[in-house]
């Protein structure tokens, strides 16, 4: 098992940074007991990958993070639930072009229908951005970064592209070509 100590603690350092009047961690949603963390995984079908499986643990069920902050995984404050958004998801696009790939957990809404999601089948936890408002769903996954602990240290360090859309800068995000395969899974 890896060790996230230090992952963590500088989320804990950034959370207090966007927020100052939060004194300490225990002010986020509580962090989920290792039975809830199962239960969700097997509501899923699959289970979490490792680092985010540590956040909703041993850091908190959602509550921090980039923009409007991660969802809690389940059972939390935050009126949609990354473990529903995802049964939601797979329902709702199922036979259809818009299917939602097996194992995509989304863990942030960004807003008009897009999310940040985590693949949960790729070792180092690759986050996706699900965009649909261009209207094609051969168009609408892309690579936001190779692993959630880069996701994570964009998100500490403020170098995210969300970071460079709101100041103007240029980027740009390889397509996600596994999406419609993963789908039909």
């Amino acid at each position: 098992m890896t060790d996230h100590a230090a992952t963590l603690a500088a989320i804990a350092a950034r959370a207090r940074r966007d927020d100052p009047d939060l004194p300490v961690v225990d002010d986020l949603p509580a962090p989920l007991s290792q039975a809830a963390i199962e239960r969700a995984e097997e509501r899923l079908g699959f289970r979490l990958h490792p680092l985010l499986a540590a956040l909703y643990r041993d850091f908190a069920n959602g509550g921090f993070g980039p923009e409007y902050q991660l969802l809690s995984l389940t059972d939390g404050p935050t009126s949609e639930q990354a473990v529903d958004c995802y049964l939601k998801a797979r329902a709702e696009g199922a036979g259809t072009e818009w299917a939602w790939p097996e194992g995509v957990l989304p863990i942030l809404t960004w807003g008009c229908g897009m999310y940040a999601c985590v693949d949960c089948r790729s070792d180092a936890g690759t986050v996706l951005l699900f965009e649909p408002n261009p209207g094609d769903p051969d168009e609408a996954w892309f690579v936001d970064t190779p692993s959630l602990a880069e996701w994570l240290e964009h998100y500490v360090d403020d170098t995210g592209w969300w970071v460079k859309a709101e100041n103007g800068e240029d980027f740009e995000m390889a397509p996600w070509k596994e999406a419609r395969r993963r789908a039909a899974d």
